[in-house]
């Protein structure tokens, strides 16, 4: 009994791990999807460019419930007027999962 509950354990314990092993290597990475989608073209650490700095942006919305959702939405489809006159540009190509990681790393207490 005791070498097929090992077995048991094996079968479908090595899938899961292996599972959420490969769930975990897809989950986008917000700092190097920043770097691949040339964000930081507009958008610096600590200082004002085009955009306000992720540290601005992380401090306006820190404490914003629906923070997560309305920036992602702001990454993806653009947005005018929140940071002054120069308008955020709609980045149609970054999907959903993207967009949340990104607007997670602006977020995030430390970089």
């Amino acid at each position: 009994m005791r070498r097929c509950g090992r077995s048991a354990v094996r079968a479908v314990g090595i899938p899961l791990v292996f599972a959420a092993a490969c769930a975990w290597a897809q989950t986008p990475d917000g700092a190097n999807l920043s770097r691949k989608l040339n964000c930081m073209s507009c958008h610096a650490a600590d200082r004002t460019l085009l955009g306000p700095s992720i540290a601005d942006i992380r401090r306006r919305y820190a404490n914003d419930p629906d923070a997560r959702d309305m920036l992602a939405r702001k990454i993806q489809k653009g947005s005018e007027g929140s940071w002054g006159s120069v308008p955020m540009p709609a980045n149609t190509q970054v999907n959903d999962d993207e967009a949340h990681a990104l607007v997670d790393w602006i977020l995030a207490p430390q970089h």
